[in-house]
């Protein structure tokens, strides 16, 4: 019996050998930036965007997926505990369908549930200061989601 190749699959078919990906925690004021090392094993934060426009975010974006030869970008959908979309699940695929036709590289989705929850926990437990945890949160929260999307792509087919 054939079963549908589903998107991760297709994506990891798609990539090239030394390509990343780029994860990104969606949030009203800033875009948190998680990259994968080149075997795509290991996510690690890069930095924290300040939103602003769609063009300027998007521009930054460019420059880092360029820069660091990325093949895709992995994009934290913020679903409700129920696993229904809201606005910003919404927003989340809104800003994915611009950037995708912008950039000409495929954006996919993992269920941010509770990702920054789980991220800030880490760091209170780490005994990092709220100024600092302020700071990395995001991309840590980015790194979080990439690091998932990374174990499902790399999982035994």
């Amino acid at each position: 019996m054939m079963t549908a190749l589903s998107d991760w699959d297709k994506l990891a078919r798609s990539l090239g050998r030394q390509q990343r990906l780029i994860g990104a925690d969606l949030g009203s004021k800033t875009i948190g930036l998680a990259l994968s090392d080149v075997e795509r094993r290991i996510a690690t934060p890069l930095e924290t965007i300040r939103r602003t426009k769609f063009t300027k975010d998007a521009e930054r974006l460019m420059e880092l997926i360029d820069r660091f030869e990325v093949g895709a970008l992995v994009l934290g959908l913020p679903l409700n505990m129920d696993g229904s979309e809201g606005r910003s699940a919404q927003s989340t695929r809104a800003f994915a369908r611009q950037f995708s036709a912008l950039s000409g590289r495929p954006c996919l989705f993992w269920d941010e549930r509770l990702s920054t929850v789980a991220v800030t926990r880490s760091l209170i437990e780490l005994d990092v200061s709220r100024n600092k945890r302020a700071k990395v949160v995001d991309q840590m929260a980015a790194a979080y989601i990439l690091q998932g999307a990374l174990d499902r792509l790399n999982r035994p087919r």
